[in-house]
């Protein structure tokens, strides 16, 4: 049997909306709308071409960058209004 993995403690739930819909940063306890999708993969377990995705406001999207890069799981950083996933 496995054990569900925790969620990272940087990261709010994924998908998570404001209550107006727009999508807000997945920095932990943040609120802001994002305006930054960061792009990224663990190549220990997806395939190159795969990419998950987290958003960032612009507060948070530095330190987000530097926690997925020292990993060397990030690929991207674009503004979401560019995004096309």
């Amino acid at each position: 049997m496995t054990t569900p993995q925790q969620p990272h403690p940087l990261l709010a739930p994924p998908g998570a909306d404001s209550p107006g819909g727009a999508p807000i940063c997945s920095a932990k306890g943040c609120r802001e709308t994002a305006v930054w999708v960061l792009a990224w993969n663990n190549p220990k377990l997806h395939t190159p071409d795969r990419r998950k995705t987290w958003l960032a406001c612009e507060e948070h999207r530095e330190h987000l960058s530097q926690f997925l890069g020292v990993r060397g799981f990030l690929k991207d950083v674009v503004p979401l209004s560019d995004w096309e996933g």
